[in-house]
C-alpha cells in the first residue's frame, strides 16, 4: 500500500538532520518576508544548506512563498525564485497567483504546490490551479474527513493534508500587537525576527488561551488546541492521500522530532500492518499527550465535525 509523505516543519538546519533520523521525508522551509507562519526562519545561507543536508539524508525541500504579496514586493520575486531553483528545492509552496506567473517566467520547470490557506475547500479548485501548473493542493485545515475524501476521489493533483499542530485561526496585515500597547500608551518593541511564544488572547468565557504572534506578515491568531489524529489514519491511507503534513510552528525542535518519530510509526504500520497499527494506535497517541505542552490540548480539529449547508 503507498505510504503518505511524512512532511514536516525544521526550526533550524540543524533539526534537519534530527526530523530525518526521525523518519521525515520531506521538509518546508522559508524566510517570513515571503513564507507564512514558518517554525523556523530561515535565509538564504541557510536555504541552501537546507537542501544540502537533506540530499546527505534522501528527503525533499520545499521552499514557502505563500505570503501574500503587495506590488513594493512583487519585482523581487524573480530573483528570489531564480535562487531557489539554482538552490535545488524540489517544490515552490505558494498562494498568491503573482508567484506562478513568475515562476512561468523564470524558472519554468519548477514543482509548484498550491496553499492559499482557507480556500483549497473542493476538487474543483484544486483541479483548477493544477491546470495552470500546481502538482499539489494543501487542503484547509476547516474540512471534514467527508470532504477531504470527496476532494481526493475526483482530484488530479496531489493532496497534502495537516495531521497534527496548530491552526491558524486569523491573520492581519496590520501590527495589531503594537498598535493596541501603543494605544494603550506602553511602548513594546515587536520582535520580528523570531516568534514570541509567550503571548496570548485570553477568552475566558471559554476557557481557551489562543497563541498571538506578530511579524513582517501582520498579526497572527491561532488555535488553542493542537490537531492530532495519529490515531485516525486510516481513512486518508487508504484513500491515498499524498501527503501528512505536522506543523510545528511555536513549539520546540525536540517536540516536534519526538512527534516525527511517532507519526513515523504509524504511518508503516497503517499502510504495512494494519492490524499491528490496529493494536498500537492508543498507545502511540498516548505518547504524543505525555509529551504535549499543558497549555496545548489535543483534538481532532474538523476531521470530524458535521458539514452544515
Amino acid at each position: 500500500m503507498k505510504k503518505p509523505e511524512l512532511l514536516v516543519t525544521p526550526t533550524d538546519v540543524s533539526h534537519i538532520h534530527a526530523l530525518a533520523q526521525a523518519g521525515a521525508d520531506a521538509v518546508i522551509v522559508g524566510e517570513q518576508r515571503y513564507g507564512l507562519r514558518l517554525a523556523g526562519e530561515f535565509k538564504r545561507a541557510e536555504m541552501a544548506e537546507a537542501v544540502e543536508v537533506a540530499r546527505q539524508h534522501g528527503i525533499r525541500v520545499y521552499a514557502a512563498m505563500n505570503a501574500i504579496f503587495h506590488n513594493e514586493k512583487i519585482d523581487e520575486l524573480g530573483e528570489y525564485i531564480r535562487f531557489l531553483a539554482d538552490s535545488g528545492v524540489d517544490a515552490i509552496v505558494f498562494g498568491d497567483p503573482a508567484v506562478l506567473m513568475t515562476v512561468r517566467e523564470v524558472a519554468p520547470h519548477m514543482r509548484l504546490h498550491w496553499n492559499t490557506e482557507t480556500t483549497a475547500t473542493n476538487w474543483y479548485t484544486c483541479n483548477y490551479w493544477g491546470r495552470k501548473g500546481a502538482k499539489r493542493a494543501v487542503l484547509a485545515r476547516e474540512l471534514n474527513m467527508d470532504a477531504i475524501m470527496e476532494i481526493k476521489e475526483h482530484a488530479e493533483v496531489e493532496i497534502e493534508v495537516q495531521v497534527h499542530g496548530m491552526t491558524c485561526m486569523f491573520q492581519s496585515k496590520r501590527s495589531l500587537i503594537g498598535n493596541y500597547f501603543e494605544y494603550q500608551g506602553k511602548k513594546m518593541e515587536v520582535e520580528k525576527q523570531k516568534y514570541e511564544k509567550g503571548m496570548f488572547l485570553h477568552d475566558k468565557e471559554r476557557g481557551n488561551k489562543y497563541p498571538i504572534f506578530e511579524d513582517e506578515n501582520g498579526t497572527h491568531i491561532m488555535s488553542p488546541n493542537d490537531i492530532c489524529i495519529i490515531d485516525e489514519l486510516e481513512e486518508m491511507v487508504d484513500a491515498g492521500i499524498d501527503s501528512f503534513k505536522i506543523d510545528g510552528v511555536l513549539h520546540e525542535s525536540d517536540y516536534i522530532t519526538k512527534v516525527t518519530a511517532i507519526y513515523r510509526r504509524a504511518i508503516d504500520l497503517c499502510a504495512g500492518n494494519r492490524e499491528q497499527y490496529e493494536a498500537e494506535k492508543m498507545q502511540l497517541l498516548e505518547e504524543i499527550e505525555a509529551i504535549q505542552p499543558k497549555h496545548r490540548p489535543l483534538d481532532t480539529g474538523f476531521f470530524f465535525k458535521e458539514t452544515i449547508y
